[in-house]
């Protein structure tokens, strides 16, 4: 089985870059399963219902949100009927749609995916490492799913790698997701869980974290906003970790490498 995670989309040169290169990345790797992270799709704002339609159509099986989940009040509706759109699972009870799912491969492989988010530097939600945990103790690897995948949007790299600790084992990747930045801190963890604090994102990297330059430094110089935020409108790129694991029949990965390229995104290769 073949994995691919994609980091946030950033706006329309994000969308742009997805719709152009993961068909290809589909053909050429012979992908199973593809999710990508979709909160900042819309202007960097949330998702759109034809926005989160072009992104499935392009090849993704699986969508998941963030703390943008709801920027665009359309999505507190259509999320309901959209059962390939996860937001995090530690919203409290009552919030509209689903945190994890179980998705078929063409093949029929079960793979479990949870949209979990912190709490350091983040809007206070429930416990993760609970929620996850729940999550996991009701739908067990390779007794529940034949892949698991954790999408942990977080800010504090500390609390992305303790959950990744905390559930070592008992999932086959946990992708770290929200702060548009990739980092080189991949690897196999003890018990056998790819694990990376952060995917990246597919955006304008010409930019901060997506956005154009100039508000971002004139609100740091005088704190004083003079615009919205809005997407960097270059090229976009697909850029991240390329990740290759080899999940051996527990589950877990027993492999795991990365190349950082424009156009390229995080490949798992699952073994079975």
């Amino acid at each position: 089985m073949r994995l691919l995670f994609l980091g946030d989309i950033v706006g329309r040169p994000g969308r742009q870059a997805v719709m152009e290169t993961l068909p290809g990345l589909r053909r050429r790797y012979a992908l199973d399963f593809v999710a990508i992270n979709g909160e900042n799709a819309a202007g960097g704002f949330g998702i759109t219902e034809p926005i989160l339609e072009e992104i499935l159509e392009a090849g993704a099986d699986v969508v998941t949100l963030g703390n943008h989940a709801f920027d665009q009040k359309e999505a507190l509706v259509f999320i309901e009927r959209q059962p390939r759109l996860l937001r995090p699972i530690n919203y409290p009870p009552g919030t509209p749609g689903r945190g994890a799912g179980i998705f078929k491969t063409q093949a029929g492989a079960d793979v479990l995916v949870v949209n979990a988010m912190g709490r350091i530097f983040m809007p206070e939600l429930d416990d993760p490492f609970r929620a996850v945990d729940a999550e996991l103790t009701a739908c067990r690897l390779k007794q529940g799913a034949d892949a698991i995948l954790i999408d942990f949007h977080a800010e504090a790299t500390s609390e992305k790698q303790a959950l990744g600790y905390f559930i070592d084992g008992r999932a086959s990747v946990v992708v770290g997701t929200h702060t548009h930045a990739p980092t080189s801190d991949h690897r196999v963890l003890p018990n056998g869980t790819a694990f990376i604090s952060d995917i990246g994102m597919c955006g304008d990297y010409n930019s901060v974290l997506g956005m154009e330059i100039e508000e971002p430094i004139n609100r740091f110089l005088t704190k004083i906003p003079r615009q919205r935020f809005e997407p960097a409108s270059g090229p976009g790129t697909c850029r991240s970790s390329s990740t290759t694991s080899s999940v051996a029949t527990a589950g877990t990965a027993s492999g795991h490498s990365r190349e950082s390229t424009p156009n390229t995104a995080v490949v798992g290769t699952c073994r079975r």
